[in-house]
């Protein structure tokens, strides 16, 4: 692969000291020192995309809109595309036309000319949509298996009777079995809609299969009843777990190869229930960690608080929230920033649920006396720079953490609260001294994840509430005034007229006069007071923010934060 070209970050875009960092650093193509520049907080990939468009008089083309499997088969160049980081997206005339990051570059057009035979031009993407579509371009036929594609009358040829084991069926290993190709295709149609937990679950009469999309469990199949025992041998021995021990629950993991390039990873719970066992599998995606600060809807000044506790070198930073709220990827994503050849990562957790290179990662188990607390005293002795705890459950684990936070170390951590303010008055809680807590915390993030209106199909609000209710909830008479709201539709692009999510934060630094309200041991509604003298945004009125912006609904606002 060709060396990376400076010239597109060149001429004012990055000044010498940020070239000369991304020069030391190992990068191998343009799309990762975009992604180091991104990472860093110097420019969104977008303002990157626009820079390096106008510089080289290249268009701006948006791959959000583009359907990559329009793609003529002909026109792809799987070895081309991997070299040179481009995508053949369309033909006009007797002209190709490249998706890149990098339009200085002769050498793509010159290969996909030679071998294509077309005149070559560059449109200019965002890095991050580009690797996407190569992804998805070049994924394998396997990686393309569609859920609706399966007839549900092939299951019916191989239920087995009540007398019958799984054990004594040898089909359940069987690459070609259908219960194989039927487990096959739920796990690829989860990820390919975008889902984040799978539940299989057994009742006396009938068995459902169920996606957490968006937040929301949707029910997406009825196999038969008959066949819950060998789903669940199925996905257990997916799961390398002990298939005859059906009494206790088992913890296990899939790594699933989706295409050449990408596996995803499965968490897997199974749980004895009254009719069989339930299990529940988490989706892993560790490119989650790399999308970047800037899509996980932090606002300006909640970015710039966040970044700047990352820059501090030693202090404790703790992100609260409610399960499948995002704190993991609100934590990694700190990491990833962090992430350098100088600095020492250590994380304890329970589970890794993503794996980072660069970062090392423990396990704990507890019954092998490897808990939080003695990971944390062994990171100690490992000459660490940022330390990581998976979660913060008792006073041994707090009070480490906060002692290496008060010793030259950044430590970023969780807490099962529902605010800002309960996560300090929860610390004293446990029993941690109130000096000690005032004198390590430097920020607290609590934060909920809303569903994203569908862009295709939401639609304003024709009946406002009345001034009065919407002051009741929140708005300032500011917002009130020209004020859109919208309201979910449906269609054939999105569930129940959601598609996506998008975070809402509370971003809480701590200040001197908090400082001064966790001596004195104040409660949860002083320093919440406090916060907004100091004109921090709660939750409710960060989610209001994203209901004027139309990113999400006021139902879905009300639905996710508390007052």
């Amino acid at each position: 692969m060709a060396a990376i070209d400076f010239r597109i970050f060149s001429g004012g875009l990055l000044d010498l000291h940020q070239q000369e960092e991304i020069r030391s650093q190992d990068l191998k193509s343009h799309i990762e020192a975009i992604q180091y520049i991104r990472k860093h907080g110097w420019y969104s990939e977008l303002e990157l995309a626009e820079e390096i468009s106008q510089r080289f008089h290249t268009p701006l083309f948006d791959l959000n809109y583009f359907d990559i499997k329009s793609i003529k088969p002909e026109l792809l160049k799987e070895k081309l595309s991997e070299k040179h980081k481009v995508l053949p997206l369309f033909l006009r005339g007797r002209t190709l036309f490249l998706a890149t990051v990098n339009p200085s570059s002769a050498s793509a057009q010159e290969d996909f000319q030679f071998s294509t035979g077309y005149n070559v031009e560059y449109l200019c993407v965002e890095a991050s949509k580009l690797n996407q579509a190569i992804e998805t371009a070049y994924e394998t036929e396997e990686g393309q298996l569609d859920l609706d594609d399966f007839d549900e009358q092939e299951l019916a040829g191989i239920e087995v009777g009540q007398d019958k084991t799984v054990e004594e069926n040898e089909s359940i290993e069987n690459d070609d079995a259908p219960i194989v190709v039927y487990i096959n295709k739920i796990l690829l149609d989860a990820i390919k809609r975008g889902a984040s937990d799978l539940h299989f679950e057994p009742y006396e009469k009938s068995y459902r299969i169920r996606f957490r999309i968006d937040g929301i469990l949707h029910e997406v199949a009825s196999p038969p009843v008959s066949l819950s025992t060998r789903l669940a041998a199925r996905l257990k021995v997916m799961s390398r777990l002990d298939i005859a021990e059906k009494r206790k629950p088992q913890d296990g993991r899939i790594k699933l190869k989706i295409s050449a390039k990408k596996s995803i990873d499965f968490r897997v719970s199974t749980l004895p229930t009254l009719w069989g066992e339930k299990i529940v599998m988490r989706i892993l995606d560790s490119s989650s960690a790399m999308l970047g600060i800037d899509v996980l809807g932090y606002e300006p000044e909640q970015k710039k608080l966040y970044l700047e506790a990352l820059e501090k070198p030693q202090g404790m930073i703790l992100v609260t929230g409610p399960t499948g709220s995002g704190k993991t990827v609100s934590l990694y994503t700190g990491l990833n920033i962090l992430n350098t050849s100088e600095t020492n990562i250590s994380t304890a957790e329970d589970p890794v649920e993503i794996n980072l290179e660069g970062i090392n990662q423990v396990q704990v188990n507890p019954k092998a006396g490897l808990t939080f607390a003695e990971a944390l005293r062994s990171f100690l002795r490992q000459d660490p720079d940022i330390v990581m705890v998976g979660e913060i459950r008792d006073l041994e684990t707090a009070e480490i953490a906060i002692k290496a936070a008060q010793t030259g170390h950044l430590v970023l951590s969780t807490l099962h609260t529902n605010s800002a303010a309960e996560t300090l008055t929860r610390l004293l809680n446990m029993g941690v001294p109130s000096f000690n807590i005032a004198s390590s915390v430097s920020l607290i993030i609590a934060q909920r994840l809303a569903r994203r209106l569908c862009k295709h199909c939401k639609k304003p609000v024709e009946v406002l509430p009345t001034e009065q209710e919407l002051l009741d909830f929140g708005f300032s008479a500011a917002q009130l005034k020209d004020l859109t709201l919208y309201e979910p539709v449906g269609c054939e692009l999105c569930s129940s007229g959601y598609k996506g999510r998008v975070g809402i934060y509370e971003v809480m630094p701590i200040s001197a006069n908090m400082a001064n309200i966790i001596m004195r041991e104040g409660n949860s509604i002083e320093i919440a007071k406090q916060a907004q003298q100091e004109k921090i945004a709660n939750l409710r009125q960060s989610g209001i923010k994203k209901a004027i912006s139309g990113m999400t609904s006021l139902g879905e606002v009300s639905r996710v934060t508390s007052y």
